[in-house]
């Protein structure tokens, strides 16, 4: 049987979960919600490299992602920062809607599934 790991669990959530060579990534949202979209997608795209750095892999190796936008009229402003960060030709498969968030605060979540 595979062996399943789990970055930082805790009672609702791990910050990521690797498995048969996949890795699942929370959805990330922005520690400083003070900043706009551009700011905030910047912090959640940083968090995702950090995160998948520590499961030995990197954005290169993107399968699949989904955004949520408190607005979804952020979306051409989350988007210059989200192709600026792709490598070249390498984009996922993606869906992006408008949600309510956890956090009125929160104008962008993303949620990541890469493979090793």
């Amino acid at each position: 049987m595979s062996k399943i790991i789990r970055t930082e669990p805790n009672k609702i959530l791990s910050k990521a979960v690797e498995y048969h060579g996949f890795v699942f990534v929370q959805g990330c949202t922005a520690k400083d919600t003070s900043q706009d979209i551009t700011g905030q997608t910047q912090q959640v795209l940083s968090l995702i490299d950090e995160i998948l750095e520590t499961h030995g892999t990197d954005k290169t190796r993107l399968l699949q992602a989904q955004i949520w936008l408190k607005d979804i009229r952020d979306r051409d402003a989350m988007n210059a920062v989200w192709t600026e960060w792709l490598p070249k030709d390498m984009a996922p498969a993606r869906a992006c809607v408008e949600a309510n968030m956890a956090d009125a605060r929160l104008l962008v979540e993303i949620m990541v599934t890469v493979c090793k």
